[in-house]
């Protein structure tokens, strides 16, 4: 990997922010993205794995966490739990309702199941996210 490159130059220190990992193109994986400087591979990055509370890979597998659909949700829940400064269920009524239209922007919404998945963080009813997300459109 040519790391003097000017591409990778520029892009270390957001991939060292990530706690990514730069890697030659021809050891790429699926999951990693491969970076192009005309139209020539240069470099790939790989993404660290996400760590979903409650769930790792089996002994053997080489893999420290599975990746499933509500991972993603409970990515972005945790995310909008750090801006808001504190626990999800321990919010106000309308700190919750903003939490909800923070998640709907982020495409919390997009997964399947997701609904479940922010109602039981919030402490609220399925019927209470849509009724935020109703109320926000």
């Amino acid at each position: 990997m040519p790391e003097q490159h000017p591409l990778v130059q520029a892009i270390a220190p957001l991939v060292e922010r990530l706690n990514a990992q730069l890697i030659d193109p021809d050891d790429a994986h699926g999951d990693d993205v491969t970076l192009a400087w005309d139209g020539e591979p240069v470099v790939a990055v790989r993404l660290p794995p996400k760590e979903i509370p409650g769930k790792t890979a089996g002994k053997g597998s080489g893999r420290t966490a599975e990746r499933s659909i509500d991972g993603g949700v409970q990515s972005l829940l945790a995310d909008v739990s750090a801006e808001l400064g504190g626990p999800l269920r321990d919010l106000s009524r309308h700190d919750k309702q903003q939490a909800v239209l923070l998640l709907e922007a982020r495409g919390a919404f997009e997964y399947r199941k997701s609904a479940e998945i922010v109602a039981e963080a919030l402490g609220v009813t399925r019927f209470t996210v849509y009724n935020y997300l109703n109320r926000a459109r």
